[in-house]
């Protein structure tokens, strides 16, 4: 393989996952390098899911693999919410912070913050699909900190570390991160 396409249209996961493929020696594109593909609509209930759906849509539309992944935030308080619907938790349309101004609202006065981030990433070739899972745990801080990654980021903050998502070093985050967990399974996948 020595091109792939990352399906997704979210600026900062395509820069995040650039990033962690960079000593790949691919050439990585995105489904922006592809003005003519459609935003495909993360409406199935698994994170497994919606990744093979837009990572399937992305290959057989570019005829390159393609890569995806679904992210999910989930809160134990919240019985795993808010999960596959992470993205669109406040409602259709919404920013970062409205997601994790109705997150917060939510958990205030709660005692559990546990939380944990999953990834699911998928890759599509004209051979096989395969699939990756990654798993940060921690806890959901009380107020937002750090102005860096995108997301729930500044209201997370990973098990062993005093410091939010969002007040990490990427190069950090991108090693104990859900994403960069299931994105160095895949890595080790393409290099084994």
């Amino acid at each position: 393989m020595n091109k792939l396409v990352l399906a997704s249209r979210n600026k900062n996961k395509i820069e995040e996952m650039k990033a962690l493929v960079s000593g790949l020696g691919i050439e990585v594109f995105s489904t922006l390098d592809f003005p003519e593909l459609e935003e495909v609509e993360e409406d199935l209930p698994t994170l497994e899911e919606n990744a093979l759906k837009k990572a399937r849509y992305v290959h057989k539309k570019t005829g390159l693999a393609a890569l995806s992944d679904d992210t999910g935030l989930e809160v134990d308080a919240l019985n795993g919410a808010p999960g596959v619907y992470s993205a669109r938790y406040a409602g259709d349309d919404v920013s970062y912070q409205d997601n994790v101004h109705k997150l917060l609202n939510e958990m205030s006065g709660e005692k559990n913050r546990g939380a944990q981030f999953r990834t699911v990433v998928a890759l599509v070739t004209d051979e096989n699909e395969y699939t990756y899972e990654g798993i940060c745990e921690g806890e959901i801080t009380e107020d937002q900190r750090g102005d860096k990654g995108f997301g729930y980021d500044p209201v997370f903050l990973p098990t062993g570390y005093d410091k939010t998502f969002a007040e990490l070093d990427s190069s950090i985050k991108n090693v104990i991160s859900h994403r960069g967990k299931a994105v160095q399974k895949f890595i080790s996948f393409l290099t084994s």
